[in-house]
């Protein structure tokens, strides 16, 4: 697996779930997305979304978006590689603001 290229796509991909509002990530707890893309190169990646509360023992707070990438090789689907974010729940009185 090219990492530089994979990091580039699995980078895009996050910019685009980090546009995404709290509410609509949430969909992604217990419920993992997975999808496959194609880069410049041809290279075909398999990329999974998962999301899970930042603190297990507080639901509802922070939520973890997890995005990992593998060209589908026996190595890189053992260890992915993966990026992560957190994103805080955002009251409706902060979207006002």
């Amino acid at each position: 697996m090219d990492k530089v290229e994979a990091g580039k796509m699995l980078q895009k991909e996050l910019e685009g779930l980090g546009t995404q509002r709290y509410e609509e990530l949430l969909d992604l707890i217990g419920s993992p997305k997975a999808y496959q893309i194609t880069a410049p190169s041809g290279e075909e990646y398999q990329i999974e979304i998962q999301a899970f509360w930042d603190d297990p023992r507080q639901p509802g707070g922070d939520l973890r978006v997890i995005a990992s990438i593998d060209d589908g090789g026996f190595f890189s689907s053992l260890i992915p590689l993966s990026m992560d974010f957190i994103l805080p729940p955002i009251s409706s009185a902060d979207e006002h603001e």
